[in-house]
């Protein structure tokens, strides 16, 4: 494929200033032509989802891709299941599959990973927008798909990111953890189904 738009979608409590944000961000760089975004999502999960919507707005059918790590492949999901985006090619993260559930845990005062005086309201509100946004349970067509899973991820139930990518390509590591510290190792792979 001609890849002429690249998005990358950040997890929970991340920004672009993620490893793989900025490893993706440098690879894209090498790309002449490419156009790559990598936004600041906000804490509101409708905020974000119409934040990108506005970003891809004017993007082509063909030749678009969209990465996410997290709870950006659960947004990246939500994005590619779209009837416009349907020819897009996907690569997820150790995806959120269930983030409603998992995150209403974390109801209250949060801070930014990366900026630790970056502070904000997680709230029940955003829990519920979470559950309005989860795209249907059957992938339109999966082989679009390449799922990154690590059996060592100590945030997400990787038989559950198995199961929901199920007939995708992509890799399951034995080992490994939930931020993908040898992310450089698997890029290859990510990238030759973004070509694909």
């Amino acid at each position: 494929m001609d890849l002429t738009h690249l998005l990358y979608l950040h997890g929970f409590r991340s920004s672009p200033a993620s490893a793989k944000a900025r490893r993706m961000a440098a690879w894209a760089a090498g790309r002449p032509g490419l156009v790559f975004v990598c936004p600041q999502l906000p804490p509101s999960p409708l905020a974000a989802m119409d934040l990108v919507s506005r970003l891809v707005a004017d993007w082509p059918t063909q030749g678009a891709a969209v990465v996410g790590s997290s709870l950006g492949g659960f947004y990246a999901t939500a994005l590619a299941e779209q009837p416009a985006h349907r020819a897009w090619r996907v690569a997820v993260l150790n995806p959120a599959v269930a983030p409603a559930r998992d995150l209403s845990r974390h109801i209250g005062t949060l801070t930014a990973w990366h900026d630790p005086e970056l502070q904000f309201n997680f709230t029940a509100q955003h829990v519920a927008e979470l559950a309005a946004l989860t795209p249907p349970a059957r992938l339109t067509a999966p082989a679009r798909y390449y799922a990154l899973i690590a059996k060592g991820d100590e945030l997400l139930d990787w038989h559950e990111m198995l199961a929901r990518y199920a007939g995708c390509d992509g890799e399951v590591l034995e080992g490994g953890d939930h931020g993908l510290t040898d992310f450089d190792v698997h890029l290859p792979g990510v990238v030759r189904h973004l070509l694909a």
